[in-house]
């Protein structure tokens, strides 16, 4: 059996739940790995096959995507030359992770698609969402990566076909303590608006990874270099607390760490104003953004914040079996 696994490329959570992934597939299977996208930190050991531009959204400064950057790099003829290059009849079993061309070559060609991603699970109508309703939001959500069965994952088990995170291997064997330091990542914000807001609590050792910043700088009590995994997954084990955007994968491995977790959901980016609200029925803290006006909830967070209680078990390849077995 042929399989393709298609990988969104667009910032580090879908790589890091597929080296997981990936070797269950592989004993079922002769298996090929698309990867579309740019602004990804991590690389996989396992060989690419095809390495696709795709659709990409790229973080700005400002807390939440660069439309004008996003848009200025969309090229719909290369995306559409991708989608009708790409060899889809060749596979017995397509699975994407959020990956647009991979899921739009199967439409195109009225094949039958898997979706393996958070995304897919945000969109069930048991999980919890948001006050304020964004339609254009879920319409983007629902159509950048078509699929015609699905299976995903959230921070809690909102249906039969919805699972607890991937918490990758590497995580699992972590070794686990509390040096009183508090790890952040907020890639769609600017380093030198972080470190404004975080020297006024200056009670607190921060360590900051940027993806804007190629050379560490120290300023007061704030520490902040480049974004490395081994670096960053040790930061977040030894730490008291980690601060982070509402994405999919750290706060999952944040709560699986039993670390207490504040997240700021990227403006614009209506899957992750989801996870900060089912974060928030869960008993996470959350704040809207970084303006001065807010910055009681961090102050609030680091004298009261408790982590959250959660069971991740590793379902992994018993979630591969099951989409085989349903899908071939």
């Amino acid at each position: 059996m042929r399989i393709l696994y298609a990988i969104q490329g667009t910032g580090n959570g879908h790589l890091t739940r597929a080296q997981d992934v990936i070797p269950a597939l592989q004993q079922r299977g002769e298996l090929d790995i698309l990867v579309s996208g740019c602004q990804v930190d991590l690389t996989l050991p396992q060989p690419i096959k095809y390495r696709l531009k795709g659709l990409s959204f790229i973080f700005g400064k400002n807390g939440g995507v660069d439309f004008y950057r996003t848009f200025a790099q969309i090229n719909s003829r290369g995306f559409y030359k991708e989608i009708r290059q790409l060899p889809i009849k060749e596979y017995d079993l397509v699975i994407t992770d959020f990956e647009p061309v991979s899921a739009w070559a199967c439409m195109m060609a009225r094949k039958h698609c898997v979706g393996l991603s958070n995304q897919v699970a945000v969109l069930n109508k048991n999980v919890p969402k948001p006050e304020e309703a964004d339609l254009l939001g879920r319409f983007i959500l629902k159509n950048y990566s078509p699929t015609t069965a699905q299976y995903g994952f959230h921070f809690a088990k909102y249906g039969d076909t919805i699972y607890t995170p991937i918490i990758r291997k590497q995580v699992r064997e972590l070794q686990v303590s509390n040096l009183g330091h508090y790890t952040v990542y907020l890639p769609a914000h600017d380093d030198h608006k972080i470190v404004n807001r975080l020297t006024q609590f200056r009670h607190v050792e921060w360590q900051v990874f940027s993806k804007h910043n190629k050379q560490p700088f120290r300023h007061e009590n704030v520490w902040v270099q480049p974004i490395h995994n081994e670096a960053f997954l040790q930061s977040m084990a030894a730490a008291e607390g980690v601060l982070c955007a509402a994405g999919f994968a750290t706060p999952s491995e944040v709560l699986y760490l039993q670390k207490k977790l504040l997240v700021v959901p990227m403006k614009n980016q209506f899957e992750q104003v989801c996870n900060a609200a089912a974060l928030k029925h869960m008993g996470v803290a959350t704040m809207k953004n970084l303006k001065k006006k807010h910055l009681h909830k961090i102050e609030d967070w680091l004298e009261e914040g408790l982590p959250v209680q959660v069971d991740y078990p590793d379902e992994t390849d018993a979630i591969v079996e099951r989409i085989v077995r349903e899908n071939t």
